[in-house]
């Protein structure tokens, strides 16, 4: 129960505090439609082939969650709250409420991002199920990463651009997964190997937060 109040209340500090002042979703938001008017523009995605146009929407994800998600512990360090944290809250809880926010945060993202791009472009979901996937397993991978970064690089020096080249290299293999997994939600619907690449999801999905749960542990000791 101790655990689970903690968690509550990160979650809930970290809500009011984006409530107050909408910093980071108005800069994804502008950030958002400004790529996807790029996307529309430059490249003109309502034209191209539906493979590619499916799978282009996870750079605009991608990019948001950088820009974004990473500030989940970044920020405690600006504002020298960090220490404060330590003294209301234990190391799992701090961080289990932190990947709670970012992962509400990057849903609500996600989703408005998923129904511009698919108004704009012209797509039409094949699979609901798989489509369901990407938009739920897909944020909680992200954010999962995210927050396990971010929660390493919180102390160092430069974090910014840390966060970023460690993360990255991370999201590839995670990317590449999801990206087959819209191809079932657009273009083929389920297939066999939805199944394989849904598994895959979970597991890495699975390693990434039981990985920073611990990392932050130690952390959080030391």
């Amino acid at each position: 129960m101790d655990w689970l109040q903690g968690t509550l209340t990160i979650f809930k500090k970290d809500l009011k505090t984006e409530f107050r002042t909408r910093f980071a979703f108005n800069m994804v938001i502008a950030f958002v439609i400004s790529a996807l008017l790029l996307i529309m523009f430059t490249l003109k995605a309502q034209e191209l082939n539906p493979t590619p146009k499916s799978g282009l929407i996870w750079i605009i994800v991608l990019f948001a969650a950088l820009s974004s998600l990473g500030r989940s512990f970044i920020s405690e360090t600006d504002k020298n709250t960090y220490n404060l944290l330590r003294i209301y809250g234990s190391g799992t809880s701090v961080f289990s409420g932190k990947l709670l926010y970012n992962i509400a945060f990057s849903f609500v993202i996600n989703v408005f991002t998923f129904g511009i791009y698919i108004f704009l472009v012209d797509l039409s979901i094949v699979s609901w199920s798989s489509f369901l996937t990407i938009l739920i397993f897909g944020t909680i991978g992200l954010s999962g990463v995210s927050t396990m970064i971010a929660a390493i690089v919180s102390q160092a020096d430069r974090k910014g651009a840390i966060f970023s080249v460690l993360t990255i290299p991370l999201f590839i293999p995670f990317i590449l997964l999801l990206t087959s997994i819209t191809k079932s939600a657009f273009i083929d619907g389920s297939s066999e190997g939805f199944t394989n690449d849904f598994s895959a999801l979970i597991g890495f999905i699975g390693v990434t937060i039981t990985a920073g749960i611990l990392l932050f542990e130690y952390i959080w000791e030391e």
